[in-house]
């Protein structure tokens, strides 16, 4: 037979009394908990069990030995039962009074300080006002940047805006050394008037409370924190897209108080960056940033003026895919005419014509990650040297269809025979076919044709075969223009090639 307390069904081991025991201590204000009331029901029963047993009056005499000490036993067991009870009900009602008295204390204590403190508090003046500036240190704590906008130039800013400052009206004689407090407060007390200057829009978060917080020490000293969402105006300087660098500004000052009302000062870690997985930014890496101080002059006086600058690379991979190897497959795409016949005038023609079609369709698709600026960037200067290179293959093609099917013949005359002798005979002329055209070739220099003393062959380059000799011809290059895809097959590849040395160099290391 197991001998325990009774209402054991109702009040388990000790292990699980304990455990109900913390579980009611967790009960301060209100009504009381189930173990509270469990302990109140076995003490009743402890208590009132013995006492009728006791009232039963002796036992009988002709009970048996085993009888009476049965009895004695669950006596004894009954006693130490509502001992340990009475116990556990002092710890529990101790626990749960001091639990339940310290922070109605407390809070008695806080309202008593902001009664007092804002009874005659007027949060129209500033602190200090007549006897010294106020000194705002600020700081920052970034928690994303991006996406960063090249056509509008803005970029967008997740911070959390922190300020400090001493207001004597606020300082108080307490237990606490510092109330923290929540947005219900803020428009009771002075705050500063700051405003960021190059913001185009911003929003403050309220969810799901409004993220501000207000902290009072008992010196006087404030916190008071908030978060924002900045669309901040960006001066992007494209020169050198899309291998360009930004520093983005991020400015504000007080919109009223001029410098002698108001400083602003950094605190020391002033600015600080959250984790940038989560960052926004794209097309750019982000190089850094910095702070500065300056002071602006206006009509209505100066004004500290505070900046941080958030330094910007741009990435080159999208325009790399995007732009420069399709602009770079076009330009060798049309110097594959030049490997195909003179003669296969509609292949040439359709290759040619193609390729500057979509030269032009590549620039057109360049301009519109850019804003409609005056000036010409990277970009545009390298498509549009890819854009004369393809044009200029297909007037290549143009010129030598042109010169291969009209045949020019010179008209000429007879040399003057004063000192002619026998040895100054002269081979008949050679006529050439050419694309049913003719062509004619003189293969002495001694005979000097009209259309050679005038124009034609007063220019570095001779492009007639007449004029390749001749004593007064020195110092001229003979071209073939029938040869001149020949001289193209050589001069693009190595003009577009030292146009990219020079491109790439210039922009990425100069």
């Amino acid at each position: 037979m197991f001998l325990g307390c009774p209402g054991d069904a109702q009040h388990p081991p000790v292990g699980i009394r304990r455990v109900a025991h913390q579980r009611g201590r967790r009960s301060r204000f209100g009504t009381m908990s189930d173990s509270s009331v469990g302990l109140q029901t076995s003490r009743s029963f402890c208590v009132s069990s013995p006492h009728r047993l006791l009232s039963a009056g002796p036992p009988e005499t002709n009970m048996s030995p085993n009888k009476v000490l049965a009895h004695v036993l669950l006596l004894s067991v009954l006693l130490a039962c509502c001992l340990t009870l009475e116990d556990e009900e002092e710890d529990y009602q101790d626990v749960t009074v001091s639990q339940m008295l310290a922070p109605r204390a407390q809070d008695a204590d806080a309202t008593e300080i902001l009664n007092r403190l804002l009874g005659d508090y007027d949060k129209k003046l500033r602190p200090d006002i007549g006897v010294k500036p106020t000194v705002i240190d600020v700081g920052l704590f970034v928690n994303s940047i991006g996406p960063v906008s090249s056509i509008n130039m803005e970029y967008q800013i997740d911070i959390i805006f922190a300020q400090t400052w001493t207001d004597s009206r606020l300082s108080y004689n307490g237990t606490m050394k510092r109330l923290t407090l929540n947005s219900n407060m803020v428009g009771l007390i002075w705050l500063p008037d700051t405003i960021f200057r190059n913001a185009k829009n911003a929003d403050s978060h309220w969810i799901t409370t409004p993220n501000q917080l207000l902290r009072i020490w008992n010196d006087g000293k404030i916190l008071y924190t908030l978060r924002l969402t900045i669309n901040a105006e960006c001066q992007l300087q494209l020169h050198n897209f899309p291998m360009d660098e930004h520093s983005c500004p991020l400015i504000f000052s007080s919109y009223g108080y001029p410098r002698d009302e108001m400083i602003y000062k950094w605190r020391k870690n002033s600015v600080e960056a959250a984790d940038q997985k989560s960052w926004r930014l794209y097309q750019f890496d982000f190089m850094g940033l910095r702070n500065t101080t300056d002071t602006i002059k206006t009509t209505a006086g100066e004004y500290v003026l505070m900046t941080v600058y958030f330094d910007l690379s741009r990435r080159m991979g999208y325009f790399t895919i995007q732009t420069y190897i399709p602009c770079i497959l076009t330009v060798v795409l049309s110097w594959v005419s030049f490997w195909i016949k003179k003669d296969a005038t509609p292949a040439r023609t359709a290759l040619g014509i193609t390729t500057v079609l979509t030269m032009t369709t590549l620039s057109s698709v360049a301009r519109t990650s850019l804003p409609r600026v005056s000036y010409i960037t990277a970009m545009d200067l390298f498509v549009t040297v890819c854009f004369l290179f393809v044009f200029a293959a297909l007037m290549e093609y143009a010129a030598l269809n042109y010169y291969s099917n009209s045949g020019r013949r010179p008209s000429c005359r007879e040399p003057k025979r004063s000192n002619y002798s026998v040895l100054d005979a002269r081979p008949p002329h050679t006529v050439v076919a050419l694309n049913n055209s003719l062509y004619w070739r003189d293969f002495e220099d001694a005979y000097v044709y009209d259309c050679l003393d005038g124009k034609d062959c007063q220019s570095f380059f001779c492009c007639f075969e007449e004029c390749k000799g001749g004593g007064w011809r020195k110092g001229r290059v003979h071209l073939d223009l029938l040869d001149l895809d020949a001289y193209s097959r050589v001069f693009f590849p190595t003009s577009f090639l030292l146009f990219n040395i020079v491109y790439w160099v210039g922009y990425l290391y100069l």
